[in-house]
């Protein structure tokens, strides 16, 4: 709002960073008598004016630039952009009295969403195509060569399509033969389709904390957890960061449990040469809109086993047998992808590569810019693992930062910079606390406290990703100055 960026003159200059560390846009209009334009200071004038010899008792009219740049209220867009050059990165709006009453900035005519998909290959062609032929339902030919084409590029043997991740993630334990009377353990910080999908089935979540490394299963918690009932283990590379598959396979192979693998925002992740997903028993992914593909919505589940991905294929199509038409063979689901959606789909994955490499060049541009911060903590970068950086998700020191989490997104939004709190707990949400036991859940309790996740998708631009890695450092300047 226009109001947190105004300062009356008669201020000092104490003042002045308050309102400047409250809008986080850098700068502050001056008004006088009428809230008239006076001018405007931004941070960088406050600091230079201490460097002079100033304090911060001094009045802001020894200060202020007289001098700045403004615009009517009605100004053009176009007139706008053109007078936002150089060092003008915000402009105050005046109505005919010469008071503020709006203000334009480089990035307050787009903000910044934390996804958005890239729709940029033969996605208009394929369904164009399903709408000409009126293939548009769950028969079609682009079915079978997203199937084929996503277990190719995912170097899994079997994948089946299906109408959403959480249902992918349920044919897989229903594939599997899990059900009432099982437990499956299951990361205590995840998305809550990680949990239900297991209820889905009938068996018990087992809630286990995370390791602060990786943000993925502790291994230690995990067989503390394991019970003569357990019969999966269900792992989620969480925001594409592959956990520990070796220590997961070893300790599931020591005890005959099932490896289900959450990665649904793991896609083009890899973990020591093997794509994520192609090393439990089953996997699940995700092609909701802000997914490294997106099919709207829509998900896949892969397979080692031949006779598991023909059981998820009948379970799918309501346990109907390919076969015989309308004679079923078992209770099954409607789990089906529509023609018109596996056509986006396969758009979607003969651009896998450029995807992928254009996520990890965002996380490299981030860890470029952010480094040098000793409140951030940037995701971890393990020997043996290739993370996708489906969201770059950082953790918030408030103690060094002077400024909480919550604040610190705030501002962010302020400038146009859309993020995303990282997953809650599930122990602490009415539907999962049962599943908590007396177990300790504190790693998960406090990543989800301090971390929050930075806009990473495909389209992303360079001049953005310098604005948000600018306005991140800027958070806490005027903060600084004011200690």
């Amino acid at each position: 709002m226009i109001e947190d960026l105004l300062i009356d003159v008669d201020n000092n200059l104490r003042a002045a960073l308050e309102c400047i560390d409250h809008s986080a846009q850098g700068i502050a209009f001056v008004t006088g008598s009428g809230g008239r334009l006076l001018g405007v200071l931004t941070d960088g004038d406050i600091r230079r004016a201490l460097l002079r010899g100033r304090t911060l008792e001094t009045p802001i009219s020894e200060v202020y630039i007289r001098n700045c740049a403004s615009l009517h209220i009605s100004a053009s867009r176009e007139k706008i952009q053109a007078s936002l050059r150089g060092k003008i990165t915000c402009i105050p709006l005046l109505d005919d009295q010469d008071r503020p009453v709006d203000y334009a900035s480089n990035f307050r005519h787009r903000r910044i969403p934390f996804a958005e998909p890239y729709l940029g290959g033969n996605e208009f062609a394929y369904v164009t195509e399903c709408l000409q032929t009126n293939w548009i339902s769950s028969q079609g030919t682009f079915i079978g060569k997203f199937e084929a084409m996503f277990a190719e590029k995912t170097h899994t043997r079997h994948a089946v399509a299906s109408s959403n991740g959480t249902s992918a993630l349920h044919l897989a334990m229903a594939a599997l033969g899990i059900g009432p009377g099982d437990e499956v353990i299951v990361p205590d910080l995840t998305f809550a389709a990680s949990a239900s999908s297991i209820v889905h089935a009938g068996a018990t979540p087992v809630l286990v904390d995370v390791d602060k490394q990786d943000w993925n299963l502790n291994l230690n918690a995990v067989r503390a957890a394991i019970t003569p009932r357990t019969k999966a283990i269900m792992v989620v590379h969480l925001y594409g960061q592959p956990a520990d598959m070796d220590g997961i396979l070893r300790i599931a192979k020591e005890h005959g449990l099932f490896v289900v693998e959450d990665a649904a925002e793991a896609l083009g992740s890899y973990y020591k040469g093997a794509h994520v997903g192609s090393l439990g028993d089953a996997a699940a992914f995700s092609f909701f809109g802000n997914k490294l593909i997106t099919t709207g919505e829509g998900g896949m589940v892969t397979f080692r086993d031949e006779g598991l991905a023909k059981r998820a294929r009948i379970l799918r199509d309501h346990g109907m047998d390919p076969e015989r038409r309308y004679w079923h063979v078992e209770i099954g689901y409607n789990y089906r992808m529509t023609n018109i959606q596996a056509a986006l789909g396969l758009a979607q994955m003969e651009k896998l590569e450029v995807l992928i490499e254009r996520k990890r060049e965002i996380a490299r541009r981030y860890r470029e810019g952010l480094a040098d911060l000793p409140f951030l903590t940037l995701p971890s970068q393990l020997d043996g693992r290739e993370n996708i950086y489906w969201a770059f998700s950082i953790l918030w020191n408030e103690e060094l930062a002077g400024l909480s989490v919550e604040r610190a997104q705030a501002k962010l939004l302020n400038l146009g910079i859309e993020t995303r709190p990282l997953f809650l707990p599930l122990h602490d949400m009415p539907p999962f606390k049962k599943y908590a036991g007396d177990r300790d859940f504190s790693v998960s309790t406090s990543l989800s406290k301090t971390g929050f996740s930075l806009p990473s998708f495909v389209t992303l631009e360079e001049t953005e990703i310098r604005h948000v890695v600018g306005a991140v450092k800027r958070l806490c300047e005027a903060k600084v100055l004011l200690s």
